[in-house]
């Protein structure tokens, strides 16, 4: 009965729930620090320039998306097995991107429960000389 219990409370420690806020990226990007600027070939095939050496449609290195929190200097790792990817595709290179789920310490990684992409920005009006 003792094992039993201490399982499950080493279980409940390894993963807990949590809601963080960031930049959702590819991990590629933020090990470079190139948020607005980081390449469409990162969102594709995973690192900057892969779509050059590789043939179109073969691609299928699985991408590897964080959460990259600009207060902790931190990235977490994200699990978004139950969402589709046209899903996160709102959140994908914006700031204020909250992600719900369970938190998983030793892995760095947060399974994806629950994702809500900030606004779109307001539209503005040019008046000027183009």
């Amino acid at each position: 009965m003792k094992k039993i219990l201490i399982a499950l409370s080493l279980l409940f420690l390894a993963a807990e729930a949590k809601e963080i806020k960031g930049f959702l990226t590819t991990k590629d990007c933020a090990e470079k620090g190139a948020f607005a600027d980081c390449s469409l070939d990162s969102f594709v095939c995973g690192t900057e320039g892969c779509s050059l050496k590789t043939e179109a449609g073969k691609i299928g290195k699985k991408l590897n998306f964080v959460l990259f929190v600009h207060d902790d200097g931190k990235y977490y790792n994200i699990d978004a097995s139950k969402f589709h990817m046209s899903e996160l595709d709102e959140g994908i290179s914006r700031n204020e991107v909250t992600i719900i789920g369970e938190f998983d310490k030793r892995s760095n990684t947060i399974v994806v429960e629950e994702f809500k992409a900030p606004p779109p920005p307001k539209k503005s009006f040019f008046k000027g000389c183009l």
